[in-house]
């Protein structure tokens, strides 16, 4: 039982969830190819290129208390909140029905790739969170060293989760991968 109790997270960190909020915006056509047209017109602006859709956050943190304990620092983190939007495509005009039923399958494909970029920032506060929550440093009665450490450890821990997103989109629209063969179904015709 023991084992079982150390094992459980602090409590802190089970009391925040993630706010998840959807964003639409307004594609035209009649086809999957001019829907995905418009989509290349209208999509978000990520970089020097349009998507079909994107997933962004927002991350705050209610009061982090750097203490000085002695001659020690230790941080406690504060509670996080964290506000993933997603933004999708939107047909602005009903569909003729095959097209729609394409477009139900291309669209619940797409918004179950942006779960997964959402999950991975969930996971990164969680990382966080583990990271910094009662960081220790001694000899840093200012808590300067702390606050640079925590830093060093975000920075990190950002890096890392940008580059598993960039990996999971290379497999996700390289040849046969997930969103490749959804929009080859849109644009097709099935």
């Amino acid at each position: 039982m023991l084992a079982a109790l150390v094992a459980l997270p602090p409590t802190a960190h089970a009391e925040w969830k993630p706010v998840e909020k959807v964003e639409t915006y307004a594609i035209s056509g009649q086809s999957g190819l001019e829907l995905y047209r418009s989509i290349g017109e209208n999509g978000p602006n990520v970089g020097i290129t349009r998507a079909i859709a994107y997933t962004n956050f927002k991350l705050t943190w209610g009061v982090r208390d750097y203490t000085p304990r002695g001659k020690d620092c230790v941080l406690t983190a504060g509670k996080p909140k964290l506000i993933i939007t997603y933004t999708l495509p939107s047909p602005s005009a009903p569909l003729p029905p095959a097209v729609q039923k394409n477009w139900e399958v291309f669209i619940a494909g797409v918004s179950a790739h942006e779960k997964v970029h959402g999950a991975s920032m969930i996971k990164m506060v969680h990382d966080i969170e583990a990271a910094t929550d009662g960081l220790t440093v001694a000899d840093d009665p200012k808590c300067s060293k702390t606050r640079a450490e925590v830093v060093k450890r975000l920075d990190a821990i950002s890096k890392a989760r940008i580059q598993g997103s960039r990996d999971f989109d290379r497999v996700e629209f390289g040849q046969g991968g997930n969103l490749q063969k959804l929009v080859l179904a849109l644009v097709n015709g099935g």
